[in-house]
């Protein structure tokens, strides 16, 4: 048997070619295959397979073969058997509109058709659009920067921040967010430098849209927006916010610390110390933790207990400034000066520059008769941040009570106009101004404290004050006022409600004036703290020291009694509390001060600091002389896009 091809060389065959299903006769019991037939006699040929590389573009018989072909009547069969599909890759996208093929491929279950999934993808190409590489330039979609440019926007806007150009900070801090939505410190910071200018309400769109973009996962966002709740006095709302806080991440100390500290603003004392184990349980020794524990014991007039967790505090940070501070304002209370000295010694060399050691030193040294060494420690400070306008104030007033008015206004002008919403300052130069007879001008300068926000505890000293100038003055309806509003602010306010007690006293309004005593000790907050409490504490930090069990067992008599201090009207001179230091770090004549430390502040200044002591006061008049406003330096680190040329000062 042998089979012919299409070849030129093969002759062509002059007889039809017949399928299974067109012969009943010749059908056998077996299903063939598409392509393939028995062959009953010599006379019936089959087709080679068709594939793509065999079949030819051309059909396999020609027209001539069909036309002497007569043995079959319906000659549209043999078209149709005949039809040989073209290979997909030689598909183009031109097809005839009549769709003649597909009639044709549907009519023979035996001829190869397209499959689905081909005929899909056929469909599914046709429907792509085709690539252009313009088309992703003209949509906008600008290509991310590298994440080190995160870290520098960040650490500029910081920068930025700090020479108070709020303006630029935000608009790098907005573009951070633009590019790295997922990142949290670009919310933080620029919710930080918001609240710093009082927008609150921008700050709280600001961190809702931080924890939106995050997901609820950054503890820090819900903790900062817990923080501008409570200064909003919105404390319901805070507890929920340092709640999810700690939910995002139980280990962020921050929250269970600046929760603790909301209640025990709050008077919650057991809930407090309930948030501080839990935050040391989940994140181990902090030193902000012990501290707020170690202020407690000392309010509590729990000594012992208090200096052991100063030093636990120390132990978890050495460099913890403010744990050694808060150490020495223990000390400072119990008159033991030199142990106080000491500590803020401590607190010095762990951070050399910190405005709060430089400051409290300074107001303890004036403050038990060192004025010389005050007023060092507090131009030290200034030097070291002259931007602070806390130390400027506190050397005002001192120049003012062992110096001259005149240099005191000097001093108070430099501090407004480095941070004109410092409210402190306004209050304190108001005051002075009182005390030298300038009734207007102090008016002038309490109304402008007022200005800044009426819903502070500033705010409310200052309206004690005012009330206390309109008193002296004669306008008793208006003083009444004033002390009233004060107290809206502040009810736990000894003073305020003293001084408006003494003022009906003077008035001969005895019966009104016992009635607001009365009123001060039924709505003042008692704290009630439980001294057990402590014993279960201290043996879960560290039940092997025998000293702990000493301590536990003291006698009750070497214990302090609780005090409170004795605040009678006698005491408030003027009946407004001079801003110059809290009564709590206590004065003596400075008889038992005694200089037995080793440390040389000049040489710690000169070496550390690179600052000579006998230039402190050419550095003074240097930084009065320069605008608070153009803070410029030889070495920038960025340069404006409008300039090309750096001029130095």
């Amino acid at each position: 048997m042998r089979l012919f091809s299409t070849s030129s060389s093969s002759p062509k065959p002059n007889f039809p070619l017949f399928s299974p299903s067109q012969n009943p006769k010749r059908s056998t019991s077996k299903t063939l295959p598409p392509f393939k037939t028995r062959l009953p006699s010599p006379s019936f040929l089959s087709l080679p397979p068709c594939t793509a590389n065999s079949s030819p573009s051309f059909p396999v018989l020609d027209q001539e073969a069909d036309r002497e072909d007569s043995l079959e009547p319906k000659q549209d069969t043999f078209k149709k058997v005949l039809v040989v599909r073209r290979p997909v890759m030689d598909v183009s996208g031109e097809e005839n509109d009549d769709g003649s093929e597909d009639g044709e491929a549907e009519g023979d279950d035996f001829i190869s058709k397209p499959s689905g999934i081909d005929a899909g993808l056929e469909e599914f190409a046709k429907k792509m659009p085709l690539f252009e590489p313009e088309r992703s330039e003209s949509g906008g979609t600008l290509e991310k920067p590298l994440a080190v440019n995160l870290d520098l926007s960040l650490y500029k806007a910081r920068v930025l921040a700090r020479k108070y150009r709020y303006e630029e900070a935000e608009k790098i801090l907005e573009k951070c967010i633009c590019y790295w939505p997922e990142d949290g410190r670009s919310y933080v910071t620029l919710g930080k430098i918001l609240s710093k200018q009082a927008k609150r309400t921008e700050a709280r769109a600001v961190y809702e849209r931080g924890c939106q973009a995050t997901q609820g996962e950054n503890p820090y966002i819900w903790q900062c927006w817990a923080v501008l709740e409570n200064k909003m006095r919105n404390i319901r709302r805070a507890r929920e916010l340092f709640d999810a806080a700690t939910v995002a991440d139980k280990r962020h100390i921050a929250a269970w610390h600046g929760w603790a500290v909301l209640e025990l603003k709050q008077g919650n004392v057991k809930k407090a110390r309930h948030l501080l184990a839990k935050g040391l349980k989940f994140c181990g020794g902090n030193e902000y933790v012990y501290q707020t524990l170690a202020l407690l014991e000392a309010k509590a007039n729990r000594y012992e207990q208090a200096r052991y967790l100063f030093r636990q505090a120390t132990k978890c940070n050495p460099k913890s400034c403010a744990s050694w501070l808060a150490w020495a304002q223990l000390e400072v209370q119990q008159e033991n000066n030199r142990a106080a000295r000491l500590l803020f010694e401590k607190a010095v060399q762990a951070s050399p520059k910190n405005r709060f050691a430089w400051h409290v030193w300074g107001v303890f040294e004036a403050n038990i008769g060192n004025v010389d060494m005050g007023r060092k420690l507090l131009k030290i400070g200034h030097a070291l941040n002259p931007r602070d306008p806390v130390l400027l104030q506190s050397l005002a007033l001192l120049e003012y009570k062992h110096s001259t008015a005149n240099l005191a206004r000097v001093l108070f002008r430099r501090a407004s106009e480095l941070d004109p919403r410092h409210q402190p300052v306004w209050i304190a130069w108001g005051w002075m101004e009182w005390k030298e007879g300038n009734i207007s001008t102090a008016r002038e300068l309490y109304q402008r404290a007022l200005s800044i926000d009426s819903t502070t505890e500033s705010a409310a000293r200052c309206l004690q004050a005012w009330g206390v100038l309109e008193q002296r003055a004669g306008n008793l309806s208006a003083a009444r006022r004033l002390f009233r509003s004060s107290l809206n602010i502040n009810s736990q306010s000894y003073v305020t409600w003293m001084t408006w007690a003494a003022l009906e006293e003077d008035q001969g309004n005895s019966v009104r004036a016992e009635e607001i005593r009365n009123l001060y000790f039924q709505q003042r907050t008692e704290v009630v703290d439980d001294a057990s409490w402590v014993t279960g504490f201290l043996d879960v930090i560290d039940p092997a020291l025998d000293s702990i069990k000493r301590l536990l067992n003291l006698d009750q008599g070497l214990i302090n009694k609780a005090r409170e201090p004795s605040k009678d009207v006698e005491s408030i001179e003027d009946g407004a509390e001079e801003p110059f230091l809290s009564t709590s770090l206590g004065l003596n004549d400075g008889n038992d001060i005694g200089y037995g430390s080793r440390f040389d502040l000049n040489a710690f200044i000169k070496d550390k600091l690179s600052l000579d002591p006998s230039k402190l006061d050419l550095l003074m008049e240097n930084s009065g002389n320069s605008s608070p406003k153009r803070v410029t330096s030889p070495r920038r680190m960025w340069r404006s896009q409008n300039r090309t040329i750096m001029t130095l000062p």
